[in-house]
């Protein structure tokens, strides 16, 4: 009995400790282990770090609310824990607090779009559930931490757009659940880690716009998963894995601007079945464009510009129906341009560029028909001739068209004025006759317009000045004659280039010129051009090159050209200017070239400024000039003494100062004797009235027999 009641208090007894252990365990998390609390004073310390919020967007963070509910913060409902904070793209500027590594439960960190600096903390690290780090396009600096090789749930890295210096941490590659990771326009150096290969999940691996060297490692193709891949602008070298030319994944490839070299497999359209981006461009690639691109049908973008690849371009590219973008440019392409005839099934092409190749024969009349969504045509650089096809006026929508240095004949086609968007038109370089047409001023699109080098004549339409948004004309090196058009001096929209130079202009230079407030390079050497340089030429606050030699001006240098601040290089010489240099070309501070020579310059000649140095200025040809540098063995000036006729002037002013006063100081002695004598008479006249007798009027009537005419002396208008 004693024994059965025993076991009954130890049965209870257990059962007591089961229930105890049991409520303990449903207490809430010790005050060691991380909470909401925890959360909460992270993201207070987070606040503190940032420095500037010009919206206010972090006004909500305080204890007015809960945490949960403050702007940019997601929690899990389960816990009430930070899953997601995310300021993107509201000009924050601070730093990264370490703090950040408190927030335990975060898997996605974005702080893209703003103004963070300094390093990217560490701790960032310890976020094991961390799967997206979105911090790209900020000023971060510091290498990127390896510490981040911890966070292996992470599938999205973005810190593109910063200053992180560096090389790429090697423990990235053992990120296996990585799908996007994108390092792109940084200072990262060093080379590609071959531990990115392991990387089996990866499907876009963004390493563009670094300082990266070396070779593409062979791993990068396994990643059988991968549809983009660019390293566009780095230093890397080598030939390209040929697996990498395997994946059939592969959307887009970008491998533009670095010295990598090899040819392109001949079956690559089949073995990238999927590429819809193949860019190439600025490369050391060579061989020839293999036929079988044909079969990428998916294909948009195909750039294998400034490359050494040869011989001739596919007719089949016709095949490619979505393609946008064809660049060939800078190769040594060539001979036959049946090609262009294939692309016409293109609907969608807008750009394609063929110039600096081997290209020649007549460009087909079929250029016409390419897609009306054509923008970009660029033909310049090669041997093509025969005339202008009138039917390129048939692609209205061309924004750009360059045929430069060919060998075109005959006259800029008529047809040309359907263009009413273009901007960009260069002719230059070819032996184009006849004269400007003027429906040039209908093109009031054109910012540039280029047709030096022709044989064009005539003279400047004066309809040029309806191109209110022309930026650079350059028509020199032609036959053109007559006046410069007041119309073109208006142009205040020119500020690149205006160049006339080498033509047979004659007349003034209009004083309109002054109107070029914004122009960089005016140059108008080598023409017929008489008169004098405009003193409105000072106006011309943005000149930095200023060209007028080989013309016939007169008179005097203008002073006003002491205004153009910005002034780097000024040729005047082979004119008839006269006059002294003026002294406001020695005040220029960017002033480099200075040609006066052959004129009639006369005088001292500054030892300021860019007359400091004798191989930046040329003054032969001037037999008046003086003085200056000792390297340029010219006369010393005659010491200043006064001209003759100076001297003379001089000599006759003082002669007329001196009898002017003579004459006054004469003047008022002969005042002071008359006053003198004058005092002595009055007193005289009054004694002599004193002494006469007194006479009444009966005796002078007495003694004059009554006034008779007989005793007048005379008679008139004061006699009687």
């Amino acid at each position: 009995m004693k024994l059965h009641q025993t076991n009954s208090h130890a049965f209870w007894h257990a059962i007591l400790l089961f229930s105890i252990n049991l409520l303990c365990l449903l207490q809430p998390t010790t005050a060691n282990a991380p909470t909401n609390e925890t959360d909460r004073l992270a993201l207070l310390k987070i606040k503190e770090s940032i420095a500037h919020d010009p919206y206010m967007m972090l006004s909500s963070w305080n204890d007015s609310t809960h945490f949960c509910n403050w702007f940019g913060i997601t929690c899990g409902r389960r816990h009430q824990r930070v899953t997601a904070l995310d300021l993107q793209g509201y000009k924050l500027r601070g730093s990264i607090s370490p703090y950040i590594s408190n927030l335990t439960f975060l898997k996605f960190f974005n702080l893209q779009n703003n103004s963070f600096y300094g390093e990217i903390p560490h701790e960032v690290g310890h976020l094991y559930r961390l799967q997206g780090l979105y911090l790209n396009n900020n000023t971060l600096e510091g290498e990127i931490p390896s510490s981040l090789s911890n966070c292996t749930n992470a599938r999205f890295i973005f810190v593109l757009v910063n200053e992180l210096k560096g090389k790429i941490p090697a423990e990235l590659g053992s990120l296996m659940k990585l799908e996007k990771i994108n390092l792109a326009r940084n200072n990262l150096t060093g080379g590609i880690p071959t531990s990115l290969g392991n990387l089996s999940s990866l499907r876009s691996l963004s390493l563009a716009f670094n300082n990266l060297v070396g070779h593409i490692p062979n791993g990068i193709g396994n990643l059988k998963s991968l549809s983009l891949f660019t390293i566009t602008a780095n230093k890397l070298s080598g030939t390209i894995p040929s697996s990498l030319y395997n994946i059939s994944s592969l959307q887009i490839l970008s491998l533009s601007a670095n010295q990598l070299k090899g040819t392109l497999p001949a079956n690559i359209g089949l073995s990238l079945p999927n590429i819809k981006k193949f860019l190439f461009a600025i490369n050391e690639f060579s061989g020839p464009i293999p036929v079988s691109l044909c079969n990428a049908s998916q294909l948009q973008m195909l750039d294998l510009g400034y490359n050494n690849f040869l011989g001739s371009v596919p007719n089949n590219l016709g095949n490619l129906p979505d393609l946008q973008w064809l660049s060939l440019t800078d190769n040594y392409l060539g001979r036959s341009l049946d090609f262009l005839t294939s692309l016409t099934n293109c609907s969608d092409i807008n750009v394609l560029a063929i110039s600096i190749n081997q290209f020649g024969g007549i460009l087909p009349k079929s250029v016409g028909n390419l897609s009306t969504q054509l923008t970009e045509l660029y033909f310049g650089g090669n041997e093509i001739y025969g005339t202008i096809p009138t039917t390129l006026g048939n692609l209205a929508n061309l924004i750009s068209l360059t045929m430069e240095f060919n060998l075109f004949t005959g006259l800029i086609p008529t047809s040309f004025k359907k263009f009413q968007k273009i901007q960009r038109l260069s002719l230059s370089g070819n032996r184009l006759s006849g004269k400007i047409p003027t429906f040039i001023g209908n093109l009031t699109q054109l910012f540039l317009l280029e047709l030096y080098e022709n044989k064009l004549e005539g003279s400047i339409p004066p309809s040029i000045g309806n191109c209110q948004n022309l930026k650079d004309f350059d028509i020199s090196e032609n036959n053109l004659s007559g006046l410069i058009p007041q119309q073109l001096m208006g142009l205040s929209s020119l500020s690149e280039v205006l160049n006339l130079s080498h033509n047979s202009f004659t007349g003034k230079l209009p004083f309109e010129v002054g109107n070029l407030k914004n122009i960089n390079n005016l140059d108008i050497s080598e023409n017929n051009l008489s008169g004098e340089i405009p003193s409105s030429i000072g106006n011309c606050l943005s000149l930095e090159y200023l060209s007028l030699q080989g013309n016939s001006f007169e008179g005097s240098i203008p002073t006003s050209m002491a205004s153009l601040k910005g002034l780097q290089f000024l040729d005047v010489s082979r004119n008839n200017l006269s006059g002294s240099i003026p002294k406001g070309l020695e005040t220029l501070p960017y002033l480099q070239k200075l040609n006066l020579s052959f004129n009639d310059i006369e005088g001292e000649i500054p030892i300021e400024g860019v007359f400091k140095n004798t191989s930046a200025i040329s003054v032969i040809g001037n037999s008046k000039l003086c003085g200056g540098l000792p390297q340029l063995h010219l006369p010393p000036c005659p010491a200043k003494v006064m001209k003759p006729r100076k001297f003379c002037s001089f000599k006759l002013t003082i002669g007329i100062m001196v009898v002017v006063l003579s004459f006054i100081l004469f003047s008022f002695f002969l005042v002071l004797i008359w006053r003198k004598k004058l005092k002595r008479n009055s007193s005289s006249l009054v004694s002599t009235i004193e002494l006469l007798p007194s006479v009444s009027y009966k005796m002078l009537y007495q003694a004059t027999n009554g006034f008779s005419p007989n005793n007048l002396i005379g008679s008139g208008s004061f006699g009687s």
